[in-house]
């Protein structure tokens, strides 16, 4: 068993553990909100598989927990070794609330967490993994995990309207437990303002861009369901049309997934063009060096990449999916195309790179939407607000 090296509880400062498959996202997805809830007076601890982002979650004075048999593989004998670890942990750790995140922690902790008599079970829904236009035999099994998970917690936080709707009306899941959450960035982080203007020129002399290209952006795993193959063959029809486009892919590979992008169409995209730039930490500047930003994502719950392009000045072209209507407004910030469709991705993205003035308006029209919709201190309040139920008397 993992080794817990925590004081014990400090009764005027409640226990607050955020539970994730890896550190990563403690640390680049949840960060802001640990120090705000840190600062609200919360001893807040992250429990997930160990990397190199608990160093950073350290400086952030943001304590952490490993669970060693996480992983982001579908293997049913290690998810059955991870709940056990979990449950044992969480006693350990004694929370007084539990928060998870992703869809296998938000599965596993939920029902660890009251097996470990945790007071306060929480649970970010990001994004069904199902949605109501796939298939049923990919649809119920989610479905049926998540309303047996639901009956474990006590608060659903929903990032997505639709998926409030779902959990409702479809799941039955109790509408008292459910709330809708939103989604939020660092809006001074993600700022033209906050970013050196040389920095556009040096990262795009890296990738080896001409300052004549318009460059498309995109950011996420490289994973088919992001959506890459699309992208990478609406790069193709770009170059056969004669644009001056390159496109630019930011993420790490993910080869524990069983969709993980095949070597070979990597190699053969790079070879046509494309730019895997890799996973960056210096995304502000990232998003300085693109024209536009476009998502082929085949589901999302409310994608955070799309609201930072947004906030950083991109206009965006979005398959038309859960999650992306709820950033891009169509004709005003962006365009949409229909899912797995890269010639209407090409034919989306073209318009824009010929067309400067409709990438200067929308890119406008995106700043003034995330400045108003965007921040994450709704988020912040939100979340706050479900952990003041620790402190109110609950029916049993």
């Amino acid at each position: 068993m993992t080794r817990v090296d925590l004081p014990p509880p400090d009764p005027k400062r409640p226990r607050l553990v955020h539970l994730t498959t890896t550190d990563m996202s403690l640390d680049w997805l949840l960060g802001p909100q640990l120090r705000a809830f840190s600062e609200a007076g919360y001893e807040v601890v992250g429990m997930s598989a160990a990397g190199e982002h608990v160093e950073s979650l350290a400086a952030m004075g943001i304590a952490h927990v490993e669970v060693s048999a996480f992983t982001r593989s579908n293997k049913p004998l290690d998810d059955v070794k991870a709940f056990f670890q979990l449950v044992r942990l969480l006693r350990a750790v004694r929370p007084q609330i539990l928060h998870t995140h992703n869809p296998k922690p938000g599965v596993l902790g939920r029902i660890a967490g009251r097996l470990a008599r945790v007071p306060l079970v929480v649970n970010t829904q990001h994004g069904l993994y199902a949605q109501p236009s796939d298939r049923w035999q990919r649809r119920w099994p989610v479905y049926i995990a998540e309303r047996v998970a639901a009956a474990f917690g006590h608060v659903e936080l929903v990032q997505n309207e639709e998926d409030v709707h779902t959990l409702v009306h479809t799941l039955h899941v109790p509408a008292r437990k459910v709330r809708l959450l939103g989604n939020g960035i660092d809006l001074v982080r993600f700022s033209r303002s906050a970013v050196d203007p040389a920095s556009r020129a040096r990262l795009r002399a890296e990738w080896g861009i001409a300052d004549s290209e318009v460059v498309c952006g995109t950011v996420g795993r490289l994973v088919v369901e992001k959506g890459i193959v699309e992208l990478a063959e609406m790069a193709r029809l770009l170059r056969q049309r004669g644009l001056a486009a390159r496109l630019v892919v930011v993420g790490p590979t993910d080869t524990d997934k069983a969709d993980a992008l095949p070597a070979d169409l990597v190699s053969t995209a790079t070879a046509d063009g494309v730019v895997f730039a890799g996973r960056r930490d210096d995304m502000p500047e990232c998003y300085a060096a693109f024209d536009l930003f476009v998502t082929a994502s085949w589901r999302e719950g409310f994608p955070r990449a799309a609201m930072e392009a947004a906030a950083m000045g991109l206009p965006t072209v979005a398959t038309d999916i859960r999650g992306n209507r709820q950033v891009v407004v169509p004709g005003t910030t962006g365009l949409m195309v229909p899912v797995r469709d890269a010639t209407s991705l090409a034919d989306a993205c073209g318009s824009l790179v010929i067309d400067a003035d409709a990438r200067q308006r929308m890119g406008e029209a995106a700043v003034a939407r995330a400045s108003a919709e965007f921040g994450d201190r709704t988020v912040i309040d939100r979340t706050l607000a479900a952990y003041a139920l620790l402190r109110r008397p609950r029916p049993a």
